[in-house]
């Protein structure tokens, strides 16, 4: 218990010493040892990189997971699998839930029926861009945020550790400064005055004998002050050598994150084109599926997502000979094509976003499609490929 009570009595003596250098800093009334320049351009590098990479970090985990406190407790269960060190079991994401809720009411439906069979087609989209998800956010988490967040629990805790402690390494030698200047100044003074008195209220009495002449006693404390000044010079010169380097590493870290940032675009590049592909496919599927759309009589139609590159006509091209329709005399309109379209076969007409053609129908056509004409080329296109002009 002793000995705990003199290392608290010791500990708070340093402290106290610490803080009465730190407020004559702060008042001007003592100096304070500068860093080198190039050491203050490591550190304002350092915490510049703290700063982005935690403001990244934190904005790609919303990136990734929008609403980490919804009903499902997601984040909660996260953070507790983190701190037991376990690893957390794959969920289920959005996608993956609709596509279930989708193919399970088309079983209510029937899965004969139009909504029904087309419920079952989306759900089976849904289902696969869910786990286009899932591979995205397993991917991201592994190679991007991994490594950002060592970087900000490990080595930036390590490197503020080592700053701290070279703070208070600075404090020390500062005092050090301060002790031997009025050790210095107080044996000068005692050398002119001669026999001084040693004054026990401000020194320690087994410093001084009292037959020892006042010069002396203070000869004896700027020695030992001197002392305390090379012990202290030399602990802040390897503390800031310690710290310098790790200072130094934030150049490696820049060159790691910058690996794991390529590594983050390339999966961002593969999920978004699995999600292209996946509804491509499905705009397809749809175009298949007989009465899956009506024509719209307005000039505005469906959007893209109701429409099919691969769409297929339903008219019987036994019975519309392309090169035999004419255009009727009335009853022909103008119309903005919204995306492209590639032909399907040779009745089919290919199409570019934002041109215009002509377009009509002609008896026995299906309504979702229409004749388009552009120059001396003319085919079969899906309506709602088009926004029908006045």
């Amino acid at each position: 218990m002793d000995f705990n009570v003199k290392k608290l009595a010791s500990g708070a003596g340093l402290f106290f010493t610490r803080a009465v250098q730190f407020t004559e800093e702060k008042l001007g009334q003592a100096e304070k040892t500068e860093l080198d320049a190039h050491f203050e351009n490591l550190m304002s590098r350092a915490d510049c990189t703290k700063h982005w990479t935690e403001k990244i970090f934190r904005q790609t985990e919303v990136l990734l997971q929008p609403n980490p406190i919804d009903h499902t407790g997601a984040r909660i269960e996260e953070f507790f699998y983190e701190k037991l060190d376990m690893k957390a079991p794959s969920r289920v994401t959005n996608g993956e839930l609709l596509g279930k809720y989708m193919e399970d009411a088309a079983k209510e439906f029937g899965s004969e029926t139009p909504y029904g069979s087309t419920l079952i087609k989306v759900g089976e989209c849904e289902r696969r861009l869910g786990a286009a998800e899932r591979e995205f956010l397993q991917t991201s988490a592994i190679s991007f945020l991994t490594p950002l967040r060592n970087f900000l629990e490990g080595d930036w805790r390590t490197i503020s550790k080592e700053r701290r402690l070279l703070e208070n390494l600075r404090l020390d030698l500062d005092a050090c400064k301060t002790r031997l200047k009025k050790a210095k100044l107080a044996e000068a003074k005692a050398a002119c005055e001669g026999e001084m008195v040693p004054d026990f209220q401000e020194t320690r009495p087994r410093n001084y004998v009292l037959s020892a002449s006042a010069s002396a006693l203070w000869t004896e404390e700027v020695e030992k002050a001197e002392h305390e000044l090379r012990v202290a010079q030399t602990e802040f010169d390897r503390q800031a050598e310690v710290t310098r380097l790790l200072l130094e590493g934030i150049s490696s870290t820049h060159v790691n994150h910058l690996r794991c940032l390529n590594e983050f675009v390339e999966a961002q590049a593969a999920y978004y084109k699995q999600c292209h592909f996946h509804m491509q496919e499905l705009q397809k599927e749809l175009g298949r599926l007989p009465n899956a759309f009506a024509l719209n009589s307005t000039p505005s139609v469906a959007p893209a997502g109701s429409a099919s590159e691969g769409i297929t006509s339903p008219v019987e091209t036994e019975t519309l000979k392309i090169e035999e329709v004419q255009a009727p005399a009335t009853g022909t309109r103008k119309a903005k094509v919204l995306y492209d379209y590639d032909a399907a076969d040779s009745s089919e007409l290919s199409l570019l976003a934002d041109e215009l053609i002509t377009v009509y129908t002609v008896p026995g056509m299906d309504s979702d499609w229409l004749i388009g004409e552009r120059g001396n080329q003319k085919g079969k296109v899906p309506v709602t490929y088009l926004e029908l002009l006045s």
